[in-house]
């Protein structure tokens, strides 16, 4: 079992930084030094992590520092986590630093969501980069327990165990092992479903555009939130720089941010943070965005009547039957459900067989970083792989979805995802 007694989080004043430090002192039982630009903004990180992680007993072991203290810190650790923005050349910035001082045997992780994990390694010698790791935590690390480890290519196999037993094993994380490739997995998963929700909001704005969409795909499709809203909920900053990133990396067409999109950015409403983006509350109203009157409006309450029989099949616990009756409605409402369920499915299957250890880790990818459904559990809640091929050749064309027959089941229980509800 690896020995972790000493922990440097660098960015440590961050959203994400500050909880992670709670993560390693209140599950790993950590000593943390917490640095920070001032020491003011490292003191409001420890109390911020001792709430994050609900235990305001933690705080004797985070330490806050500045980066006027980054030596001692770092040459007495046995770990060093790096948390400031997800920006390149800063990032490199700090991590020459950290190579001035870090020990032979310290572990070194950058705690980017996407950002190239075999670059960052290079501001180390070559006998350095072997403990170098990506640690892609999700926010709020509390209750989103997914941990994507991303080791740099010079890392050993004995090493990739050990970091993997430390993160399942002391800070109670569920780890999925995958290649240094942009996005990684979860999130390449979960903006792509975002984005083209978008997309189809443009392409359906006579239809009613945002909150059609999301009406759509709303909760019982097998998510907390509708996808819309969630972008509203991370910031239409955030989700921008991630499929920016992503289209310029892949260019697949499903990460082209559309053009309203960009225009509401421009303008500050940037989502709930800003208080206005594709929703906003007005006098306990909620409103939405309409795209195509560039105004807006009072959200509608769509109703879809494949959806409330779902629902209410759903109430009855009755999931099969549920989604019988997405499936065999012919309306273009559950057609475009359909589309993009079996696309979730086939995309998040796919990119698990390239860029991880094992297919099913898609299921604990999107439960445990998003709260969405195990996308594999749809092949069977479909009617199994025979009938889920049928329908992928029916709403996405020929193509070849092989792969589907040999999958086995899904390890995870798939009802408390399928909420009952709009």
């Amino acid at each position: 079992m690896m020995t972790i007694k000493k922990v440097t989080v660098i960015g440590a004043n961050g959203t994400v930084g500050s909880q992670v430090a709670g993560i390693f002192a209140s599950f790993g039982g950590a000593q943390v030094y917490l640095i920070s630009k001032s020491k003011e903004k490292s003191e409001q990180a420890v109390l911020k992590a001792s709430l994050s992680v609900k235990a305001i007993s933690i705080e004797s072991r985070l330490i806050p520092k500045t980066y006027d203290d980054l030596k001692n810190c770092i040459e007495d650790s046995d770990l060093i986590f790096e948390s400031v923005s997800e920006n390149l050349s800063l990032k490199k910035e700090i991590h020459s630093q950290i190579a001035k001082f870090v020990k032979k045997d310290c572990l070194i992780s950058t705690g980017t969501s996407g950002l190239s994990i075999d670059e960052l390694a290079c501001c180390y010698e070559e006998s350095l980069r072997e403990n170098f790791f990506g640690i892609h935590f999700f926010n709020p690390p509390y209750s989103l327990t997914l941990c994507e480890l991303i080791p740099c290519n010079y890392v050993k196999q004995d090493t990739i165990k050990n970091m993997k037993s430390y993160l399942e094993n002391q800070l109670i994380r569920d780890v999925i092992i995958v290649k240094n490739t942009p996005a990684f997995l979860a999130n390449r998963i979960g903006f792509k479903f975002m984005n083209e929700a978008l997309q189809y909001a443009l392409k359906y704005k006579d239809k009613g555009g945002i909150d059609y969409i999301d009406a759509i795909l709303g909760c019982y499709t097998g998510r907390n939130m509708p996808p819309i809203l969630t972008v509203n909920f991370v910031g239409l900053d955030v989700h921008k720089a991630i499929v920016d990133n992503l289209f310029s990396s892949v260019y697949e067409e499903g990460f082209v941010l559309p053009e309203y999109v960009n225009d509401l950015i421009m303008d500050g409403k940037i989502g709930l943070k800003a208080g206005v983006g594709l929703y906003k509350i007005c006098d306990d109203k909620i409103l939405v965005y309409d795209i195509q009157s560039k105004q807006y409006r009072e959200k509608i309450e769509y109703k879809f009547d494949f959806k409330e029989k779902a629902i209410a099949e759903f109430k009855k616990a009755h999931y099969f039957e549920g989604f019988k009756c997405i499936i065999e409605d012919e309306s273009i409402e559950s057609k475009i459900c359909m589309s993009f369920l079996l696309n979730y499915v086939i995309y998040s299957v796919n990119l698990a067989k390239e860029i991880s250890e094992n297919i099913l880790d898609c299921d604990v990818a999107m439960v445990y970083g998003f709260n969405w459904i195990p996308p594999i559990s749809l092949i069977e809640l479909m009617g199994g792989p025979k009938k889920f091929i049928l329908l992928c050749h029916k709403y996405l064309g020929e193509g070849n979805y092989d792969d589907i027959l040999n999958l086995k089941k899904s390890n995870i229980d798939y009802r408390s995802y399928i909420k009952a509800k709009n």
